[in-house]
Order: structure tokens, then C-alpha cells, then sequence
């Protein structure tokens, strides 16, 4: 018999990621039982919850089993496995690993990822351990300042999180010590200060030994502090890294006496990972600026009576009013009232949507999540000009906008690449140093020579094999990456944004405001048979100008100019309007000299009194809008003057910038937008792209970003809060910036100052060279690193070693500020 399929609805709804790993251990579960073949996720959409697809054999088992196995096995995976993630103060990668590791430790913990923005997701099993006992390691070793945040355990959200109220001592350095955010820094700077200090005494005075020995030891303090902490947590959590490598070399070269190659080493390497933390609040600052968005508070009628409440007290099924000017407090539908709403912090939509209420309101609460798009209303969106009222469908935890604050919070604990190949070289390269330095030092027993020539070559070789110029490779890259991209008027937040960059593959694009200039302007107006432009401008001025809605605006303001020349004779021939009714969703209405003008879509004059629309202004609409334009029809009495066509136009910079990318070996480009599929799709092709997705909400976006990865690294540009998760799931999220949002700007790796797309390629071209001066850096430093350790062992004396080795250091550093002198393609 041939074998069946079946559609569920996943039993772990609160997981979004099709590829959880509690998904894959559902999808094994399944397919171990008999009669079932095969199990894989699908993607969830607007229209259906995220999903499993069963493929059974009909003979052997029956749907109901399925369905019923499906239940059963989704229930045991949630209350076995269980999910937990919080939020703590920003800390630098060298404490994120540490920390990491050390969860990672605990009994039943799956696995762990902590972000230096502060993002930590644990997995865990509940038959070893509990979220309890993980927060209270976390909070022994973290910031004890705690953020709590949407924090869930085993996919359910709950309320085991809890404020933090212990002492704060101990916990300086991740509250960054006496001299606050900037300790780090200054304590290198204050390392080098005594460094040259003491090297000049030492070099050029004939002053007591003990001084400049005594800035040394300083400089070893000041040098050493950061390291040796982040040190002896690792080596708690059985790791040994290239910070406890440091400290072994500088501490061996202090046994020698080369007290100043010791502090040299400790500078360098403390300066280098000092820099860090600059960026490392994104994350925190770009949940606090989402968190801002929704209201605080809401109006509520409950039992008849109105009240003001918290978002938080809301629940599934209360009316909330909403004025003119005001945001949506909560995820509904409409039940009364008749407004548009800015959804564009949400959507992406250039133009406000038109809301009016349901006919039924029970069959709408039954099934919200598949209302038209005039219904609906989401958390954070700003009402215009009528008052609403919304019924709540959706906890304040669980609206739009909550989703939108987990996809970001989350995307920000992946690892790169670049942080992976690391850890597992320091993984293998430090131990083996450490034993091979060890092994020297036993030298006397198979070679005849003194136990201090052994220890002396063994503190050479532990000096050579100190990684100091692999320390500053990447920082020197990055910081003349960023300082030349500052000047080219892109900021750029780190080195992993700016390697990444140079390895894309392909760029998806937001449409509103980052390849068009983000408001609605006047591109056609036609007219019927004997009817002058002017007049049927004229009379969608004088109606327009008493509406406030966006599009209104648009043609008020372009109108007057497409009038031109005698301005003020032009004013003076606009007609006055007065009686305007707005008829939601459809257009509105006035009277002009007498006469009813109606003006809007092509639904409304089937609606209205008057002649139908003739199939010559039916054609002119069709054609308008399969071009991608928004339609306004004018009827005057019972005469139609014509259609206003009207677009987000899209920037003069667009099509060259699209054309420079191409050249620079970017094939792939693709817009994704939450406007509709004919005006996205208009706009692409009008700036030389090939592929357009439209109608996409905010974890639409994010799927489209993760089926771009699947094909190699891709970067999203954007400038909306619907952006935000899509940027933080992409290799690297670019931010339009005058027109970009506060969140946009706070979660994107890359951010385009001037708002002008003409930087986009500057940022590429450079990020290339970035990640190639980058390589050959690595590259100078490991090869000096294998030259000086055999050189070191055959005889090279220490004094030689240190200069290569500082010499190479120098050459890096040179290297890498040729990226000053880099010129933007043309």
C-alpha cells in the first residue's frame, strides 16, 4: 500500500525555530516508531503555526495513532527538556567563553551559548538539573545586576526567573571595575604608561634598579589584572587558554629578568582585548529601544467601566480603547470604530492600513490569526486619525512585538566562525606550548647541560610561542577597518561584521525607506477624454487638504507642484471643500462648488450613488497597479476625471548602488518586504533586482534570511523595527541611518550614517581588504611563531627571540593600517 502523509501542528508551539534541537529529538522520536517512515519540520507562516510533516505507512499504523504518538511524544519532550534564557550585563568575549564554559559544565546541562551583549540560552534536561540551579551558577559567576527578560523554561513561559538583590562586591569586573566601563582600557593604558616609564629610566638614567623595576612590577598589575581573572576562571573550567599562556610567558620572562619583555607582552595583549567591549551593549540597549515602542499602560473597558491598567494585566479577550495619535497596547481585532493604523513599525508598509470592525466578533475570536489584514491590529503600531476599540487576543508575552524582542534577544548568542576557529586553536595550541616547555625543562636528563640553560631555552621557547602578534592581528585589521569605513561614513561594530562582510554571497534588502525614499509621492495622473490635468488636480487638492491621512498629503503636496508656476494664482483657483467623510478602507467624500466629489479605490464607486466606473478608468487602474502604484479614481458629480497613481518612489542612489554591488562580485540580491507583492516586486525590478518577496511579516523575513544562509553568508539592509530580528539572524545586518529606527540602528552590525546607499559598497570593497590583511596577519604571526619555537629550542638566545617576535608585531600592526589608504570602488 502506498504510503500516506500527515500534517500537526507542532506540540511544542512556543519554539519558532524549525530548527530547535527539541524539534529534531521530536522529529527522532517519532520516526523510531513502527510504521512511521519519515518526520520533518515546516516552516511556520501568518496563516499556519509551525508544523510537522509524517509520512506513515497506512497498513501498519492509522492516523489516529499518529496523531495520537505525535501528542504523546511532544509531551514528553516538554517536560524533559527544557529551555531557559536571561539576560545579563554586557561582558567581553574572553568572560562570555569562560562563563559559557562553565555551564556547560553542569549536570544535565545540553547545551550552553552566552553573547558578550549579555544573551544567555542554556538547554537542559530536567531529569539532571533545574532552571533554579542554573540561574544561581549564572549568578555566581555574572554581573549580579540581572535583567530578567522573557525568560521560559521547557518552552512554557513562567515565572521562575527572579530579581537579583545579593552584594554587588566581587563583581567589579563585570560592572567594569573602579574606574566603571572603561576599566579595562585604562588599565592597559596605565600598563603602557609604566611600561615606558620604567624603560626610559632604565635605558637612559642611571637611577637605583628598584625604580624602574618597580614600574615594571606596576605595569605587570595594571597589565595582568583582566587576564589572570578570566585565567583562573578557565582553568576552574578545565580550559587552558591564550590568556593563561600569556601570563605563564610574561611571568617566565620576569624570571629571567627581562621584566620589560614581560610587560610588553602583557600591554599588547590587554590593549587588544580592552577594545572590545565597546559594542558589547547592542543587544541590551536595541530590547530596551523595542521594549519602548509598546505603551505601558492601556485603556480598558471591563464589566462597562473604563480603567487604565498595565499592558502586563491584560488578557485574551478585554477591550481596549485606543485614541487618535496612540499606540496599540496589545495584538487584536477591531470591534468598533473605523481608523488607519502606521504599521510600519511592525510591517515595513509604507502606507497606513485602513481597520474597520468584523461582523462577527465570536467567529472572529475563535480564529484571529486568519482575518484579513483590515482587522487586525498589532502591538507597538500607531493609531492616525478614529478612535478604536481592540479586542486583546494575545498576552503582552506573546503579542507581535514580544516575538519580535525574543528574535533578537536570541540571534544575538550565535557563534561565528571566526570565534569557533579560535577557541579550538587556543584549544590545541596552548597545552601543547605548555608541554612542550615542561619537556625542556627536563632537557638535563638526556642532554648534558645545567638545569638553568634548560630552564633559560624553556623560557625562551614559552617567550617565542607567546601569541602576542596573533593577539593584535585581528584588533589592528578591525580598527583601521572601522576607522576608514567612520571616515567613509559607515560605522561598523566590530571585527566579526566587517570579516563577514567581505565573504557574502548574497544582500537581501528592505524596501520602505532603505531602496526608496520611505513616504508615498504622485508619479501618474491620468486623465479621462476631455478633462485637463489641472482640474483634475485641483479637485484633489481641495478635498485632500482636509485629510490627514499619509497619502493625502502626498497628493496635496505634489499636486501644488505638478501645478507649478503661478503659485499664487494656482492657490487661488483650488477650490474650497468642505463635508469630508472618510469612508473607511474604500476612500472619501466631499462637497466642491456644489458638487459630491468622491475620491479613493475602485471599490468605492460600487458602493456609492452614481454612475458605475466606465472600463476606461478600469483599465488605467490595472495598468497603475500591476506597475506597482496605489490608485486614487476622481469623480466629480457624475463625472470621472480621472486616477492618481502614487508610489514610494525609490532613491536616485538605488539602481547604481545595485549595479556597483553586481560589479563587485555580488550576484545575489533579493528585496524582502512587508509591503505588497506587485508594489515590491514594481520597485526591484525598477532598481535592477531579480528576486522580490513581499507580504512578509517580521519572522517571515527572518525565514527568507535563514534559506539565503543555507546557500553561504548573506547580509539583510534594512531600516524598520520589522528589520531587527532579520538583521540579527543574517551574517551581517546593515541599518539605513537618518531613516533608520533606533532598534534597527542598535541590533545592525553595520550602519550606514549618512542614509545614503551610495556606502554600501564602500563598506563591501573595504570589508574584503579587511578580512585579507586580517589572513595575512595571522598568517606573519603564526609563521614567526613556528620559526622562533625550533629556533628557540636549537640555541636562538631570548633577547633575539623577543625582538623578532615584537618585530613581528610591528609588522602586523603596519600592515594592517594600510587599510587607512583604502579608496571606494568606482
Amino acid at each position: 500500500m502506498k504510503n500516506e502523509k500527515i500534517e500537526l501542528n507542532l506540540l511544542l508551539p512556543s519554539v519558532s525555530d524549525a530548527d530547535d534541537s527539541c524539534i529534531r529529538r521530536l522529529a527522532e522520536l517519532l520516526q523510531s516508531k513502527v510504521g512511521i517512515d519519515a518526520v520533518h519540520s515546516l516552516k511556520p507562516s501568518d496563516e499556519s503555526p509551525g508544523q510537522i510533516c509524517v509520512h506513515y505507512a497506512p497498513d501498519l499504523i492509522s492516523t489516529g495513532e499518529v496523531r495520537e504518538m505525535a501528542r504523546r511524544a511532544g509531551a514528553e519532550l516538554d517536560q524533559r527538556y527544557g529551555h531557559w534564557h536571561r539576560r545579563v550585563e554586557p561582558m567581553h568575549a574572553r568572560r562570555a567563553s569562560a562563563i559559557e564554559s562553565r555551564l556547560a559544565r553542569i549536570d544535565g546541562v545540553i547545551e550552553s551559548a552566552v553573547s558578550p551583549d549579555g544573551a544567555v540560552r542554556v538547554e537542559f534536561d530536567r531529569q539532571t538539573t533545574e532552571a533554579s540551579t542554573i540561574a544561581g551558577a549564572l549568578d555566581d559567576w555574572s554581573s549580579s545586576d540581572l535583567k530578567d527578560r522573557d525568560e521560559h523554561e521547557g518552552h512554557r513561559h513562567d515565572d521562575e526567573g527572579h530579581e537579583d538583590d545579593h552584594d554587588h562586591a566581587g563583581h567589579d569586573h563585570a560592572h567594569g571595575g573602579i574606574f566603571g566601563p572603561k576599566s579595562e582600557l585604562i588599565f592597559a593604558v596605565l600598563c603602557g604608561v609604566f611600561l615606558s616609564v620604567g624603560w626610559l629610566i632604565e635605558t637612559f638614567t642611571e637611577w637605583n634598579e628598584w625604580i624602574p623595576l618597580g614600574c615594571f612590577l606596576a605595569a605587570y598589575v595594571f597589565g595582568g589584572y583582566y587576564t589572570v581573572t578570566e585565567a583562573i576562571e578557565k582553568i576552574r573550567a578545565r580550559k587552558f587558554e591564550i590568556d593563561f599562556l600569556m601570563i605563564v610567558a610574561a611571568a617566565g620572562a620576569a624570571s629571567l629578568g627581562a621584566w620589560a619583555e614581560g610587560a610588553l607582552l602583557l600591554f599588547l595583549f590587554s590593549i587588544g582585548h580592552a577594545l572590545e567591549g565597546y559594542a558589547m551593549g547592542r543587544a541590551k540597549r536595541a530590547i530596551e529601544a523595542l521594549s519602548d515602542l509598546a505603551p505601558k499602560t492601556a485603556r480598558v473597558r471591563r464589566e462597562g467601566y473604563e480603567s487604565e491598567i498595565s499592558v502586563e494585566e491584560l488578557i485574551v479577550g478585554d477591550i481596549v480603547i485606543i485614541k487618535p495619535d496612540e499606540r496599540v497596547p496589545a495584538d487584536g481585532f477591531v470591534i468598533a470604530g473605523e481608523s488607519s493604523i502606521n504599521q510600519a513599525p511592525i510591517t515595513g508598509e509604507s502606507v497606513p492600513v485602513d481597520k474597520r470592525p468584523v461582523e462577527e466578533v465570536a467567529s472572529a475570536a475563535s480564529d484571529p490569526e486568519s482575518l484579513p489584514p483590515e482587522h487586525r491590529a498589532f502591538a507597538g503600531t500607531i493609531n492616525q486619525s478614529g478612535s478604536l476599540e481592540i479586542q486583546v487576543t494575545k498576552l503582552a508575552s506573546e503579542n507581535t512585538l514580544a516575538r519580535v524582542v525574543t528574535m533578537v534577544s536570541e540571534a544575538e548568542t550565535r557563534v561565528s566562525p571566526t570565534q569557533k576557529f579560535t577557541k579550538k586553536f587556543e584549544r590545541y595550541f596552548v597545552p601543547s606550548v605548555i608541554a612542550g616547555v615542561v619537556l625542556l625543562m627536563f632537557a638535563p636528563l638526556v642532554i648534558d647541560e645545567t638545569f638553568s640553560e634548560s630552564f633559560y631555552r624553556a623560557m625562551a621557547v614559552l617567550v617565542a610561542a607567546s601569541p602576542c602578534a596573533l593577539a593584535i592581528a585581528t584588533p589592528s585589521g578591525v580598527l583601521s577597518g572601522v576607522a576608514r569605513a567612520a571616515r567613509g561614513g559607515v560605522l561598523v561594530k566590530g571585527g566579526g561584521p566587517l570579516e563577514s562582510l567581505g565573504s557574502l554571497d548574497a544582500i537581501a534588502f528592505d524596501k520602505t525607506g532603505t531602496l526608496t525614499e520611505g513616504e508615498p509621492k504622485v508619479t501618474d495622473v491620468r486623465t479621462t477624454d476631455g478633462v485637463d490635468e489641472a482640474e483634475l488636480l485641483r479637485t484633489a487638492i481641495a478635498v485632500e487638504v482636509l485629510s490627514k491621512h499619509p497619502l493625502a498629503k502626498a497628493v496635496v503636496r505634489d499636486g501644488k507642484d505638478r501645478l507649478g508656476g503661478e503659485e499664487s494664482g494656482s492657490e487661488r483657483a483650488i477650490p474650497d471643500a468642505m463635508d469630508l467623510q472618510s469612508i473607511i478602507g474604500r476612500g472619501i467624500q466631499a462637497s466642491v462648488e456644489g458638487e459630491v466629489v468622491h475620491i479613493g479605490k475602485d471599490d468605492l464607486f460600487a458602493e456609492v450613488d452614481g454612475p458605475p466606473l466606465p472600463d476606461g478608468i478600469r483599465v488605467i487602474v490595472e495598468s497603475l497597479e500591476e506597475s506597482g502604484r496605489t490608485t486614487m479614481i476622481v469623480r466629480r458629480g457624475d463625472r470621472y476625471l480621472g486616477v492618481i497613481g502614487l508610489m514610494d518612489t525609490p532613491r536616485e542612489a538605488s539602481k547604481r548602488t545595485i549595479s556597483r554591488l553586481r560589479e563587485l562580485g555580488i550576484e545575489r540580491m533579493i528585496m524582502i518586504s512587508g509591503d505588497n507583492q506587485k508594489v515590491a516586486y514594481a520597485v526591484a525590478k525598477e532598481v535592477g533586482l531579480d528576486e522580490a518577496r513581499g507580504d512578509l511579516m517580521p519572522d517571515d523575513k527572518v525565514n527568507e534570511i535563514k534559506k539565503l544562509q543555507s546557500e553561504g553568508g548573506v547580509a539583510m539592509v534594512g531600516d524598520g523595527v520589522n528589520d531587527a530580528p532579520a538583521m540579527a539572524s543574517a551574517s551581517v545586518g546593515i541599518a539605513m541611518g537618518a531613516a533608520g529606527s533606533d532598534v534597527a540602528l542598535e541590533t545592525a552590525d553595520v550602519a550606514l550614517m549618512a542614509d545614503n546607499l551610495d556606502h554600501l559598497p564602500l563598506a563591501i570593497g573595504l570589508s574584503r581588504a579587511t578580512r585579507r590583511i586580517i589572513r595575512q596577519n595571522l598568517w606573519m604571526s603564526l609563521g614567526m611563531v613556528a620559526f622562533l619555537v625550533p629556533a628557540t629550542i636549537f640555541g636562538l638566545n631570548i633577547g633575539p627571540a623577543v625582538a623578532l617576535h615584537e618585530g613581528s608585531t610591528l609588522v602586523v600592526v603596519f600592515n594592517a593600517l594600510r587599510l587607512l589608504a583604502y579608496k571606494s570602488p568606482r
